[in-house]
Parts: structure tokens; C-alpha cells; sequence
């Protein structure tokens, strides 16, 4: 019978009501995560990890803030008047850290480099390296002769530690022996003023005067420019004078849109590289699970067992079900095949061959020659032969099938 839609819903209700609560799910998941990384570090937002509270300073202080999310942007923006602050180096590929190094080395401008790691803080700012070692947690002291650190006092600059091997940088805001932000004079500076040039102050706070050299900064925590910890300690003296030594301020965010990230993802990272390595262990654990599951189901089922059934069912019942089967079936061949199988079974004792020997027809038709000389039809063609073609003659091969018994019992 063809299932109601009704039945079909009361079948499948409870796939649907899973589906649904996988999907909810979902979409909280992906809500939630969102909202924790929305606006991280971004010069536009309000959020407790963005960092609009010190575009604002700036701007009150005659430093124009500019956000840029490409590698192009960001190269063509260098130069003496301007500061370039790198959101995330780790984000960019090793041809765009590149390019970016290029580019801001000689432009006699500031490039501050927010939390670098292992991954590009040897191209960024050639001679430092990043400490695997995290620094220690909470404000940490200037401990170093540069202005802006020493005007800022204790500060959260903890999260990467750093080492170099040069000798005109200045090391300061130090945790167990290594600095967490790093000043790197320009290779175009003369080197005059050494690691203790004083053009750190930020926009008004500092009376220097001259042209300011170029030079890089190395922040290791992005804790002093965002809102939520923007007004404790230092945070907001470091932050307005690292950023406000120059008139514009460009805030490079790299983007996975940027084309130039594509293009050297697609020429560096093959297929495989492109599989996260989550994928690589499910699909060894589903490899284990269908091992386990074809010992569990190859195991030995044991000897057979006989059990009584829990009700008599008559034989004739048995015939006429197997029979309305074949019938639906059209099963005709194998309607035959039961009933040659059956008479040449009965008739083999009384020819005088066993049992084993009624289906072979050199061993069966010879011995049934010798009790029916002269049969009324052809035993071959009856016993051996073709399945019939419609329902009457299968009819037809019963009632022959029926004759030649009764003739071999009664000859």
C-alpha cells in the first residue's frame, strides 16, 4: 500500500527534528565564535577587541588614520611621513612579507609590527628573532632608554618575546631577560643618535624637531592598542607616541581577499596542503571503525541450533504461500524447476536408482526406460526440459508431470 503523507511524517519526523537541531546549532556556533574575533584589531571598531578608542586619540592629535587591507596599498602608502602598522604579520605569505620589507626598508618612514611570530618576523625585521617562550602576564617595566617608553612607564607589551643581534636597537619593556618590544633604526639612518634618538615623542607630546629617522618597531602583544585595555597603565601614553610620530597613519589589516595572498597560496601549497589535518585523522578513524566492524561481523556465529516454532503452520499453507509468491513473481521457471525436482525425488525409488542419482538425466532416464517402454510422452523434454512460457502451459507440465507418476506406480 502507497504510505500516507501522515505516515510519511511519522516516519521521518525525528530525522527532520535532528537535522533542525544540528543546524541551530550551528548557526549559535558560528554566532558565537564571530562575535569573539569581530573587529579584532580594526581602527573602525567599538568592540572590546578593536581599536577605535586610539584611532580617536590620534585624530584629536592631527594624526589621520587610513585603513588598507592589501599588500599593494600598504607598499604604495610607505613613506617618510607616514607610519605603517601591520595588524597581523603572521597572516601574510612569505612573497608579501617580502615585498613589504621592500618597500618600507629605505622609505624613511615607521613600520610597527604588532605581535610578529617565528613566521614573519625574520623577514619583517631582519636580525630579530621570536622567542617560543610566551612572556609573563601583566604590565611589564620600561627598563630601557627609549623616550617613548620611558615617558609611557610600565605597560602590556607581554605576549612574544624577541632577541637581536643589533646593537644600535632598542630593547625595552624586558621579561625574563628578553625585551617585548624592540625599536630597529632604518639601514638609511647616519646612526648618530644610536638606540636613543628621542623622535618617539607621539604628535604633540614630543618637542623634537628636524626630519625623523626611519625605523621599525616590534611590538610583541596587541594589548596597548585595543579599547578594552587601552586605559590601563601605560597602554594609551606607548600607544599615541609609537603611532603619532608621523602625520598619517596607514592600518594595514591583511585580508584572505587579497589577490596577491591567492595567488601565492595557489603557487606555494598543493592539494594536500589545501586538506586540514582534522580531515586526515577522521578518515583514519573511520578506516579504524570499519576494521573493527568487519572482525565484529566475520566472527564465528556458532553451530546452528534447532528451535521449535511457536505455532504449527499447516503444510498446505506453506505450499499455497509459496506459490502466490512465484505467481506474483511470474516466477514460472522456478515453479517448474520445484515441480520436476519433486516428481523425479518420488519416482526414483520406485525405478529402482537413489536419490542422488534423480537429477542427472543419463542416470535417470535410462532406468525410467526400463520400467515405462513405451511412455505416453517424451520423459526428457517433461523431466529436463525448457521452463514454460505462460501460465497454462506450466498448468500443463503439472497435470503431464502428475500422469507420469501415476503410470510408473500403476504400469
Amino acid at each position: 500500500m502507497t504510505p500516507t503523507a501522515r505516515q510519511i511524517w511519522t516516519r521521518s519526523r525525528g530525522i527532520a527534528l535532528a537535522l533542525v537541531l544540528l543546524l541551530v546549532a550551528a548557526v549559535l556556533i558560528a554566532l558565537v565564535r564571530s562575535g569573539e574575533q569581530h573587529g579584532a584589531l580594526d581602527p573602525r571598531s567599538a568592540d572590546e577587541r578593536g581599536s577605535r578608542a586610539v584611532a580617536q586619540l590620534l585624530a584629536d592629535r592631527g594624526v589621520d588614520t587610513r585603513v588598507v587591507t592589501t599588500t599593494a596599498e600598504a607598499r604604495a602608502a610607505a613613506g617618510p611621513d607616514t607610519t605603517l602598522l601591520v595588524a597581523s604579520p603572521d597572516r601574510l605569505t612569505a612573497r608579501q612579507q617580502s615585498r613589504l620589507r621592500a618597500a618600507t626598508a629605505d622609505s624613511g618612514g615607521r613600520t610597527v609590527l604588532v605581535a610578529p611570530g617565528a613566521a614573519s618576523v625574520d623577514t619583517l625585521a631582519p636580525g630579530v628573532t621570536a622567542d617560543p617562550e610566551p612572556a609573563a602576564d601583566g604590565p611589564l617595566a620600561p627598563d630601557c632608554a627609549l623616550p617613548a617608553a620611558r615617558r609611557a612607564g610600565p605597560a602590556a607589551t607581554g605576549g612574544h618575546r624577541y632577541s637581536t643581534v643589533l646593537t644600535d636597537a632598542d630593547s625595552c619593556y624586558p621579561s625574563a631577560g628578553s625585551p617585548t618590544l624592540l625599536r630597529l633604526p632604518s639601514s638609511a639612518d647616519d646612526g648618530g643618535d644610536g638606540g636613543n634618538n628621542t623622535s618617539d615623542g607621539g604628535g604633540n607630546e614630543g618637542d623634537d624637531s628636524g626630519k625623523t629617522p626611519g625605523d621599525t618597531i616590534v611590538i610583541g602583544s596587541p594589548d596597548i592598542l585595543v579599547n578594552n585595555t587601552l586605559d590601563e597603565q601605560g597602554n594609551a601614553s606607548l600607544a599615541l607616541q609609537l603611532l603619532g610620530s608621523r602625520p598619517h597613519l596607514v592600518w594595514y589589516l591583511p585580508s584572505p581577499s587579497d589577490a596577491s595572498a591567492a595567488d601565492d597560496a595557489q603557487n606555494d601549497r598543493s592539494f594536500v596542503d589545501l586538506i586540514p589535518k582534522g580531515w586526515l585523522w577522521g578518515t583514519l578513524q573511520l578506516f579504524i571503525a570499519a576494521a573493527l566492524a568487519a572482525l565484529w561481523r566475520a566472527r564465528r556465529l556458532g553451530p546452528l541450533v534447532q528451535e521449535r516454532l511457536p505455532v504449527a503452520i499447516r503444510a498446505s499453507e506453506t505450499v499455497e504461500g509459496r506459490a502466490r509468491l512465484y505467481r506474483k513473481a511470474n516466477a514460472r521457471d522456478r515453479a517448474a524447476t520445484a515441480l520436476r525436482i519433486s516428481t523425479r525425488t518420488r519416482l526414483a525409488p520406485l525405478i529402482g536408482i537413489p536419490v542422488s542419482q534423480a537429477h542427472s538425466p543419463e542416470d535417470f532416464l535410462p532406468a525410467l526406460a526400463r520400467q515405462l517402454p513405451t511412455p505416453d510422452r517424451d520423459p526428457r523434454t517433461l523431466l529436463f526440459g525448457p521452463p514454460p512460457a505462460t501460465d497454462a502451459a506450466l498448468i500443463a507440465l503439472a497435470d503431464h508431470l502428475d500422469a507420469l507418476e501415476s503410470e510408473v506406480r500403476n504400469p
